[in-house]
Order: structure tokens, then C-alpha cells, then sequence
């Protein structure tokens, strides 16, 4: 099947038209932001997801972030729900992540799951972990964040709003994913991402390519004045402070995650020209997206995913 996907600049819908033996039949459009680069629109055995371009150039590893679209989850975490804690049947969420792995080319005890807290907590994985969170039990608490440099096993972290955040380093051969909501994004866990790569492989950072995933944009993300109020005091003036935190009322701040994150991985050392912003907010398609504040905390969960190979 062959989709035509149009993206064109400024707040624009891509148009996916699917190809089939029985003429055209169109899908839901996703609607994408401003001039940032547009994420590949795939769809592979009913499961429908989002890729980075630059990634997937790369060669050296396999990477998805999930959409609502292709599980068998039912209500308000339909259908592709990935989280055990959203009140949805195991059974579901295994066929779930069996699609997922499908997809992938891996099994399902190849993953191994973040266990999410809001922190900047970075674990190493190796081969001893494959199954964590999904076969078998976790043995770990409080990990936002995943690095490894074997093949063959899927870093998963998950989301509903919150900032994915993608690492590869394809010299030395080594990738990374860690959530980033406000406070992992306050506390710069993308930047302590990079230290660990470097730290524990040898990595240079001028040598990583860095993706920040589909998220709540700064157009659907209002604030209180003390979250404003711990981004004035974690990002300067030379970090593009203004762009990152966007005045709206004496009380209430609109947040730019994005820009944060890009003045987060620019300081960690990756290069500019191998930072990917999405171009996809989760609020702003929220019938394609789970999203927490576009429905009210009724939803599940999605998936980033990045395995070597």
C-alpha cells in the first residue's frame, strides 16, 4: 500500500490518501506545526506510527513512536494503548505490544520499559534486562531515562503529552530515549541523557543525532506562574528564554517544551544541524494522539521505541 502524504509551511494538515485495489480511500489527517520537519507518516499490518527521517537514514537502528491507531484497547485508551496502569486488560496491552513488535522486527521480550517519575534517573541496559515491564517484572524504580550499546534490544518509554526525547549515536553505536516532561525538562534530563553516552561509551556528542518527539506544543500548553517560574530560573537569557516561556496573564504562561529541549540538547553539545523538532503535537491531535490535557486525563498511553541493530 502506498501512502501520498503533503506537508507544506505554517500550521498545516498532511493529506493521506491509501492506495488500494479498490481505488482511493482517505485517512484522518494529522495536523502539523509551523516549519519544523515533518515526521514520516507509516502505517505497516493496520499499526500506524510516526519516524524521524534523519533516524531512520542513519543505518544503525529501527525506531517508532506509536499513535492511538492499530491495538485492540477499547473507550478512551483505544485502541493502541501501551501502558499497564491505565485500567486496560494485560491481554490487550500484550496483543498491544506484540503489534508493536511486529513492526519492529523484534519480540516482545525484547523491550524493556522506563519506569516513570518525573526524574532524571538514566539506567543502562543490557541484554539481562530484555522483558522488563512487559515478560517479566521490573527490578528498578524511578528510571525516565534508557541507554544501551547492544543490538537487539527495544529502549521503550511512554507518553501522553510529555516530551519524548531520541538519541543515536551512530559512530560508536549507541542510542538513548528519556521522558521529559516539565520537570525532567527543568532538571535538563536530555542533557544528562548525553553525559551517561558519553560517560559510559565514549561518545562525542558532535557526533549524536537528537529527536524531540511528537509533545504538547507551546499553542495548547498553559502554565501557572511557579512552573513559568522554575523555567526563568533553569534557563538564561542565552538560552532563548523568551522563546521558551511565552507570557499570557499575570497568573498564566504559555510553555514552549520544544524550544526547551532544543536549548537543552545545544547545551549538552549535539550539533543544531542534528536536532529534529517535531512537528506533531499530541493536544492538537488528539483523535490520532493520546493526550492528557486535550481529554481530560481520560486516555492511555503511546510508545517511543528505538532498538539497535
Amino acid at each position: 500500500m502506498l501512502f501520498l502524504i503533503s506537508v507544506t509551511a505554517g500550521i498545516e494538515k498532511s493529506v493521506h490518501k491509501q492506495i488500494t485495489g479498490k481505488g482511493m480511500k482517505r485517512r484522518m489527517e494529522f495536523i502539523r506545526k509551523k516549519q519544523y520537519t515533518a515526521m514520516l507518516d507509516m502505517e505497516k499490518d493496520g499499526v500506524r506510527y510516526l519516524q524521524f527521517p534523519a533516524f531512520t537514514k542513519s543505518g544503525v537502528c529501527r525506531h517508532l513512536f506509536s499513535t492511538r491507531i492499530g491495538g485492540v484497547s477499547t473507550g478512551d485508551i483505544g485502541t493502541m494503548n501501551l501502558s499497564y496502569s491505565r485500567g486496560d486488560l494485560k491481554e490487550n496491552v500484550d496483543e498491544n505490544f506484540r503489534r508493536i513488535a511486529g513492526v519492529l522486527g523484534c519480540d516482545i521480550s525484547d523491550f524493556v520499559l522506563s519506569q516513570q517519575t518525573h526524574t532524571t534517573n538514566v539506567r543502562l541496559v543490557t541484554v539481562a534486562d530484555k522483558g522488563k515491564g512487559v515478560t517479566c517484572v521490573q527490578d528498578y524504580r524511578d528510571v525516565d531515562g534508557l541507554i544501551t550499546n547492544e543490538p537487539g534490544i527495544v529502549l521503550s518509554t511512554f507518553y501522553a503529552d510529555c516530551v519524548p526525547l531520541f538519541f543515536v549515536d551512530p559512530i560508536k553505536k549507541v542510542i538513548g530515549l528519556s521522558h521529559s516532561g516539565w520537570r525532567g525538562t527543568v532538571g535538563k534530563i536530555g542533557k544528562v541523557t548525553v553525559e551517561k553516552m558519553t560517560g559510559h561509551y565514549g561518545c562525542n556528542p558532535e557526533d549524536i543525532l537528537a529527536a524531540v518527539g511528537p509533545s504538547i506544543c507551546a499553542d495548547c500548553y498553559e502554565v501557572s506562574m511557579d512552573v513559568a517560574d522554575e523555567f526563568k530560573n533553569a534557563f538564561s537569557e542565552a538560552e532563548n528564554r523568551d522563546k521558551i516561556i511565552l507570557p499570557k496573564s499575570e497568573n498564566k504562561a504559555m510553555l514552549d517544551l520544544w524550544q526547551a529541549n532544543l536549548a537543552v540538547l545545544l547545551q549538552a553539545g549535539i550539533r543544531k544541524e542534528h536536532i529534529t523538532l517535531p512537528d506533531i503535537c499530541t493536544a492538537c491531535n488528539k483523535e490520532l494522539l493520546f493526550s492528557h490535557r486535550a481529554s481530560g486525563g481520560k486516555r492511555g498511553n503511546m510508545g517511543a521505541f528505538l532498538v539497535l541493530n
